[in-house]
């Protein structure tokens, strides 16, 4: 099964502020810039090629305090799995929406593997560093935002090796934000 990643960072490697929160990403790069048909970034069209997602506790209260209606929701049609040892249900805003599991990752695959799902969007910085830890990820997406936070929560966390990435596109967007696409390595 595919596993792949498609987030944004600051330039210094920050994927949240120190409460948890991404609004900074609403303001940062030229806002006044029409982004025409580039607007989402390629986030459409990689959500077209997943079936599934794996997300961490976090990532899952961020996207609760969102309050998203329906017509705001990006996952539809996807089935959404968050990974914690601490919760066991979703909030209430969530609740028809994704599924709480907590356990081994291998047999989480495995499992969805064998009901058909091909390709996995994993989500949430400690979720990254643990599929990476695992050799799970095959290629990850970094949209970078033209500015520095300072301090945050870090995209990736302690890696058990060194890991080679092939970068194989970048694109630099008119707003100022740039994407690079790599192919993971666990040579």
């Amino acid at each position: 099964m595919k596993c792949s990643v498609f987030i944004a960072t600051s330039i210094d490697g920050y994927i949240a502020n120190e409460n948890d929160a991404v609004d900074w990403l609403y303001d940062a790069g030229d806002t006044s810039v029409d982004m025409g048909d580039q607007a989402d970034m390629g986030f459409n069209k990689y959500m077209a090629s997943v079936d599934c997602m794996i997300m961490g506790r976090i990532s899952m209260q961020a996207l609760s305090a969102f309050n998203l209606t329906e017509e705001q929701w990006p996952y539809s049609g996807k089935r959404i799995i968050v990974l914690s040892n601490t919760l066991n249900s979703a909030p209430d805003n969530l609740k028809d929406k994704v599924e709480m599991y907590s356990g081994d990752i291998q047999a989480l695959l495995s499992t969805l593997e064998n009901e058909g799902h091909k390709h996995a969007y994993i989500d949430g910085g400690v979720i990254i560093t643990n599929f990476l830890n695992e050799q799970l990820i095959n290629e990850i997406t970094i949209t970078t935002a033209p500015l520095l936070l300072g301090q945050g929560k870090a995209l990736f966390g302690y890696l058990s090796k060194t890991i080679k990435l092939d970068n194989t596109q970048v694109h630099a967007y008119p707003n100022g934000f740039t994407q690079s696409t790599y192919q993971v390595r666990y040579d």
